[in-house]
């Protein structure tokens, strides 16, 4: 009686870690040009003017706000 191999299986092997690799590439480069992207641009957010709640910093020392 002959015994089922999965020999073809092996053949497949080279090209999914070569899909595996380019997938984990593509998903990093995502990243890594958005980062170089922002840096360059100055942020990623829009400049906002940042202002200071009179009452907050009258008398208290606070450790953060967040004001509205």
């Amino acid at each position: 009686m002959k015994s089922k191999t999965f020999s073809a299986i092996g053949g497949w092997q080279s090209f999914m870690f070569c899909l595996g690799m380019y997938v984990v590439a593509l998903f990093f480069s995502i990243f890594i040009c958005s980062a170089v992207f922002y840096a360059i641009k100055g942020g990623s957010y829009p400049n906002k003017s940042v202002t200071i709640d009179k009452a907050v910093s009258a008398g208290k020392e606070t450790m953060a706000s967040v004001a509205k």
